[in-house]
């Protein structure tokens, strides 16, 4: 009864709020309750705390797993052989849990596998397993037990898994808690047709195994966003995958498409990311990082974006850049349309062993596009290629000074693998098909 009174009161706020022209308008929240006011200030001083102050030793620790994933002898083809025998895994992350049939009762196993800037994210490894038996999403108030809702919300840490394959058609966006894994694997679980998933102020997600694709604006509402707590919210985008204000992510190994607005945005100083392993196609803004010029608190802004494949359909933002640190390490980048990787308000960029073959269109070979800064200002900008394969007339238009990097020992300056790699770091990006009792 208090819950349903206080609702009430919640829609004539929503309501009245929007008559008088004096709505609290920010981050798609309502009312910026103390609750969330908690939550943000929580949320900042995670990032500071994420935040590493030398980015680049984050970047070469990356860089030594893939060149030890793939280390055999002296001859070039023998280390190429890492597709045959019993194990297909080709990158590091896979390397870590893929070669083992018994993944399915040590699924945990994932927690310690992420790289980059993502690295320390575990997710829900030290709570128990929820899993989902019921794909309807049908109460944003008081979510039935045993649907994808009602697992998120939840105040302990979970590793949520599914009972079988389920399409999720989510009425409004999905907000969750933190220290919470979705893992899709074992059934082919596609999040469509509805709103999309917020990481919103929380700390330590993993999303793994998902098809993400056809995902709508939400219309907003009272939605409940943890036990404890529930408000109101504004009309969401349309994001797959929307992270605001959160540290420690990891966003691996799914499939993504067709969405409303981003498939993956990163905004509001989030930081400790890492996109690993997806497979994105058929969209146009596919990842923003940093949405806006004027928000220097994307400052401290950590990315890693690895072992992706940017596939048939795309046309810019993989990824869009402002103000923070974005290590973009052997993807596949097979298509686009009007350019690959972009930004503004000064983003350093180290591309490093990626491959990039450009459009047949003459005016789209370039990878790289700047904006709303002159050539005289974004020349200082610290936008660098290293072993990255360009093809089919692909160029990357570099800026800063190269020598502004700090010196590293021989052991930490092993660098990423060449572009040349990438279709076998990449191979098996996107959502795997997983067999219990099967190597994955």
């Amino acid at each position: 009864m208090a819950f349903e009174m206080k609702a009430s009161l919640l829609v004539f706020f929503f309501f009245f709020s929007f008559a008088l022209k004096v709505p609290i308008m920010w981050a798609h929240i309502g009312d910026f309750d103390e609750v969330w006011q908690q939550r943000e200030t929580e949320a900042k001083r995670m990032a500071l705390e994420t935040y590493h102050p030398n980015p680049e030793e984050v970047n070469d620790h990356l860089n030594l797993h893939v060149h030890l994933a793939m280390q055999g002898s002296n001859s070039t083809r023998r280390t190429l052989r890492t597709n045959r025998g019993p194990c297909r895994a080709t990158n590091p992350i896979d390397r870590c849990w893929r070669c083992k049939r018994n993944w399915a009762h040590n699924r945990k196993r994932l927690a310690g596998c992420a790289l980059g800037f993502g690295r320390k994210t575990f997710g829900g490894k030290y709570g128990k397993f929820y899993v989902v038996r019921d794909p309807s999403d049908s109460d944003l108030l008081n979510p039935k037990p045993g649907t994808l809702r009602h697992a998120v919300i939840q105040s302990q840490p979970l590793w949520i898994i599914f009972a079988r394959s389920m399409v999720i058609r989510l009425s409004e966006e999905l907000i969750m808690t933190g220290d919470k894994t979705i893992d899709g694997r074992g059934a082919n679980v596609h999040i469509a047709y509805g709103a999309g998933i917020t990481i919103q102020f929380i700390n330590n997600v993993i999303i793994h195994g998902l098809h993400f694709h056809d995902i709508h604006a939400g219309g907003g509402g009272i939605i409940r966003d943890s036990l404890t707590h529930f408000g109101i919210r504004t009309a969401s985008d349309g994001d797959a995958i929307s992270i605001f204000g959160s540290t420690n992510v990891w966003i691996d190994h799914n499939s993504l498409s067709r969405c409303k607005d981003g498939l993956v945005d990163v905004i509001q100083g989030s930081t400790g990311i890492t996109i690993s392993n997806n497979h994105m196609t058929d969209h146009n803004e596919v990842m923003l990082f940093g949405a806006s010029d004027a928000f220097s608190g994307d400052s401290v802004m950590q990315i890693t974006v690895a072992f992706n494949h940017f596939g048939r359909g795309l046309v810019q933002r993989m990824p869009r850049c402002r103000w923070g640190f974005f290590h973009v390490v052997n993807n596949d980048y097979t298509h686009w349309i009007m350019y690959a990787i972009g930004g503004s308000q000064h983003p350093t960029i180290v591309s490093q062993g990626n491959r990039f073959i450009a459009p047949h269109n003459m005016a789209a070979k370039q990878v790289t596009k700047r904006d709303y800064a002159p050539q005289e200002v974004w020349k200082n900008w610290t936008w660098r290629s290293e072993g990255d394969l360009l093809q089919n007339g692909a160029f990357f238009v570099q800026s800063g000074n190269p020598s502004k990097r700090r010196k590293y020992s021989k052991k930490q300056m092993i660098s990423a693998k060449k572009g040349s790699f990438v279709t076998r770091l990449t191979r098996f990006s996107g959502a795997l098909n997983c067999k219990h009792n099967k190597r994955c």
